[in-house]
């Protein structure tokens, strides 16, 4: 029986992130795909299944930029990067199906190449935003000068605003206040995937084991919510919601989200903010923050 027999994709679910997780630790770079927000937030989009084999986790799915197109994660766990490529060519010859990896970090390419990859192509809608934790927690400096100026004007017209972790008791205020947020015209599909899906993580929370805090005031109550996790030095923010109409409000949950973290976890380097999944707005707002890194991913195909 060749390697490949073993490789027994089921779809993944909420009730699987406990042991999805041990493996995301091997993660070979900073990207926010291999993290359980970016495989459990977006399975049903990616169309994600996994198995694991010789304590290595496999996860099927589709490429990033055109859902019609069976392409898998960089394996992650002991086994050898070549193994595990040997492997999933004989399950795709079995299947006959091409091998093709997708969200694909810069680093695992050259590796991908000599391991008899030919193609080689960029996903340039899917690039993460990597920042310095401690410049969004404090947004010190000229180049954030005006992060920090919303962030006065907030706090000057909110002198009683409260910043505060988010716990089980502040979800219903969270889904009440992120129920009467809509999203404008014109939003893509993903944005539209994106917000059922953090519904429905709000209902699970306890089990993806987030990180989070909220923003509120006296007179409008929650103002923006955020959600992320931390593997390794890196922080990683699934999930932002603010209220537009309030001056400020994304800029200062942002900061202090930052600097609750960096407090909690003096040995936190970097914050990814992910991608801007080809939306102009956000990808202008992502760089507005002023990232240290623009991280890549691609297509590869054998």
């Amino acid at each position: 029986m060749d390697a490949s027999a073993h490789l027994q994709f089921k779809p993944l679910s909420v009730d699987d992130i406990h042991w999805v997780k041990q493996f995301l630790v091997h993660n070979p770079s900073r990207t926010c795909d291999m993290t359980v927000g970016g495989i459990f937030l977006w399975a049903d989009y990616f169309h994600y299944s996994a198995a694991v084999h010789r304590n290595t986790l496999f996860i099927l799915g589709v490429t990033e930029d055109n859902t019609a197109i069976p392409a898998f994660s960089i394996p992650v766990g002991e086994l050898p990067l070549s193994d595990s490529v040997s492997i999933l060519r004989e399950y795709c010859h079995t299947h006959n199906i091409p091998l093709t990896f997708s969200a694909v970090p810069q680093s695992m390419v050259d590796p991908l190449l000599q391991l008899g990859a030919t193609n080689v192509s960029e996903l340039t809608d899917w690039a993460d935003y990597l920042y310095d934790a401690n410049a969004l927690a404090t947004f010190a400096g000229k180049k954030l000068m005006k992060k920090r100026n919303h962030v006065n004007r907030f706090m000057a017209d909110h002198p009683d605003a409260v910043f505060a972790p988010l716990t089980s008791e502040s979800i219903p205020l969270i889904l009440e206040f992120y129920n009467h947020q809509p999203l404008p015209q014109g939003k893509s599909e993903t944005a539209w995937f994106d917000r059922r899906e953090t519904i429905d993580m709000l209902h699970h929370l306890s089990q993806f084991g987030f990180y989070g805090a909220m923003l509120s005031t006296p007179e409008q109550g929650v103002v923006a919510f955020t959600l992320g996790e931390i593997i390794d030095d890196t922080l990683y923010v699934h999930i932002e919601k603010m209220d537009h109409s309030v001056t400020g409000s994304g800029e200062t949950i942002c900061r202090n989200f930052a600097a609750l973290m960096l407090r909690n976890n003096p040995a936190l380097r970097f914050i990814n903010r992910e991608d801007a999944s080809g939306d102009e707005g956000l990808r202008r707002a992502k760089l507005a923050y002023n990232p240290v890194d623009i991280l890549p991913k691609f297509n590869v195909q054998f």
